[in-house]
C-alpha cells in the first residue's frame, strides 16, 4: 500500500526557516519523482517543487520559491525533504507531498500524503 506522511510544519515567523519531510513506504520511493504542493486558504493547489527519480537527477521550482527553498531526496530513508527558508506570509499553506506517476516531474500525481500546516506570521 502506497503511503506518503509529511510532517516538519508549524509556526514561523518571516524570514524563517523550517524542513518539510515527505517519508514514504509501500513502494521503491527512488524510482519515481515526488513532487510538494500546496494550498492556501481560498486558492487552488499549486505545484512548489519536483524531484525526479535518481537516473534523472532533475529538480524543478516554481518561480515563487526560487532560490529560498531545496528539495532533496534521501532513498535510503525512502524521504523526500523540503528545505524552506527566507518564509515569507505568502507561504502560509497546508503543504503536500506527492508521488508521480513515472520518475519524471511530468507525470500526473498519484498518491498524496495527508498534508503538513505552515504558517508564517509574526
Amino acid at each position: 500500500q502506497v503511503q506518503l506522511v509529511e510532517s516538519g510544519g508549524g509556526l514561523v515567523q518571516p524570514g524563517g526557516s523550517l524542513r518539510l519531510s515527505c517519508a514514504a513506504s509501500g513502494f521503491a520511493m527512488d524510482y519515481y519523482a515526488i513532487g510538494w504542493f500546496r494550498q492556501a486558504p481560498g486558492k487552488e493547489r499549486e505545484e512548489v517543487s519536483c524531484i525526479t527519480a535518481n537516473r534523472y537527477g532533475f529538480k524543478w521550482y516554481a518561480n515563487f520559491v526560487k532560490g529560498r527553498f531545496t528539495i532533496s531526496r534521501d532513498n535510503a530513508r525512502s524521504t523526500v525533504y523540503l528545505q524552506m527558508n527566507s518564509l515569507k506570509f505568502e507561504d502560509t499553506a497546508v503543504y503536500y507531498c506527492a508521488r508521480r506517476g513515472s520518475g519524471s516531474c511530468t507525470g500526473a500525481p498519484d498518491s498524496w500524503g495527508q498534508g503538513t500546516q505552515v504558517t508564517v506570521s509574526s
